[in-house]
């Protein structure tokens, strides 16, 4: 990849959360001193809602990295769940098999362990991300977790963090009654344009850019103008301009790689959505949409020999993940938040692993990235993912100058 072109240790604008890239701007600040909120404050929780790619996750996994030893912590990120399995699922996260249980001694085995914990001097903290999944019925059972309660104190801290439909729901009249146990509820919105500026500027420092200005300074307003402050799309458009950049053997990002960038990711329908985050003075020049082009190629995704999904791929970038705010959501417990991705360009495709827990696999061996060519299988996780090139005349250039790079076993 790009990572020597610019002189740096690691990739500045990975899409998975990481703490230690964390930018703390004004809005973010104020949702973590809410989330921390909750270790000192018993009496009901806390709702921190935001669009996608504002932050959210990143905010999560700082906030549990620095808190001290005696906070127990249940994270759930699955929330398509029935009540019982919701239950069940908390349970899981705090040591216990509960899959045999029934639902009354599931919740007795749950009051009775948070009885337990804070008679020893333990806090408990539950957080729910992506909880605008949950249905009614699940955010009923949250309000009742939300009374276990002793002589003097609430037992259990709760953090639910979600898009905005999180809030739609709360307000909903038969929520009423969890809605009042509601103690701070705040919105993350986008960053601003100078706090956009700092972003980058922040992730290219701690990749080890010691100071040196990677990106032109006209190539800033623009990246804010196309991406409204989302970080997401901050990095997104980041990675695939210095992709651009790096296709020219330059190592300054100008104004030409960000407009090579637009091409390769087709935007120009992102802007519609990311508004919403943004006051009425904020630009809405919608930026220039790339000519339709047929396929590079396309992907098959299979489990157990089945087919389950079939994704066309043309110039741009796929993500592949466990949530929902992925390109090809793969719920499996198996799977990474943002487990890999492909990027393709106009001669070829290649796979990369962002980072995750389980990797990806070609030919039963674990790999960082592949250049893709026609009938590959990809194993992630359990599923299998096969390349079919849908060209007649392949070209044998390779995209970003990297062939398959391989984990060595330990």
């Amino acid at each position: 990849m790009y990572i020597e072109l610019f002189g740096l240790h690691e990739l500045p604008f990975r899409l998975s959360p990481d703490p230690q890239f964390l930018y703390l701007s004004k809005q973010h600040a104020r949702a973590k001193a809410y989330m921390e909120s909750t270790i000192w404050f018993t009496d009901g929780f806390v709702i921190i809602t935001g669009e996608i790619g504002s932050g959210k996750t990143t905010l999560i996994e700082t906030f549990l990295r620095e808190l001290q030893p005696d906070v127990i912590v249940a994270q759930l990120n699955q929330t398509q769940l029935s009540p019982t399995g919701f239950l069940q699922t908390v349970l899981v996260q705090f040591g216990f098999s509960p899959f045999n249980m029934k639902k009354p001694e599931v919740l007795a085995t749950l009051n009775d362990f948070l009885i337990e914990q804070h008679a020893s001097g333990r806090k408990v903290l539950l957080i729910v991300d992506e909880a605008q999944n949950l249905n009614s019925k699940v955010l009923e059972e949250v309000r009742m977790l939300s009374g276990i309660e002793t002589t003097k104190d609430k037992v259990l801290r709760i953090i639910l963090a979600g898009q905005p439909e999180l809030n739609d729901k709360l307000n909903s009249k038969e929520l009423v009654q969890l809605a009042q146990r509601v103690r701070l509820r705040f919105h993350l919105t986008a960053l601003s344009r100078e706090e956009t500026s700092l972003y980058i500027d922040h992730r290219l420092e701690v990749a080890g850019s010691q100071g040196r200005r990677i990106f032109a300074e006209e190539t800033y307003p623009t990246i804010y103008r196309l991406t409204g402050g989302v970080p997401r799309l901050i990095n997104t458009l980041c990675d695939t301009a210095m992709m651009a950049a790096f296709g020219r053997e330059s190592d300054a990002v100008l104004a030409e790689d960000l407009e090579a960038a637009i091409q390769e990711l087709q935007w120009g329908v992102h802007t519609a959505w990311t508004n919403r985050l943004q006051g009425p003075n904020f630009d809405q020049t919608v930026p220039p949409v790339a000519p339709a082009v047929p396929p590079v190629g396309r992907i098959l995704l299979a489990l157990e020999g089945k087919t389950t999904a079939e994704r066309e791929l043309r110039p741009g970038r796929l993500v592949i993940g466990r949530t929902a705010d992925n390109d090809i959501q793969i719920d499996s417990k198996f799977i990474s938040r943002h487990h890999c991705q492909i990027l393709t360009n106009a001669e070829s495709s290649l796979i990369e692993d962002l980072n995750s827990t389980n990797g990806i696999y070609v030919q039963s061996k674990r790999v960082r990235r592949h250049n893709l060519h026609d009938g590959d299988v990809v194993v992630v996780g359990r599923h299998e993912i096969k390349y079919i090139d849908e060209r007649a005349a392949r070209s044998r250039q390779d995209p970003v100058g990297a062939q398959t790079e391989v984990i060595e076993n330990k």
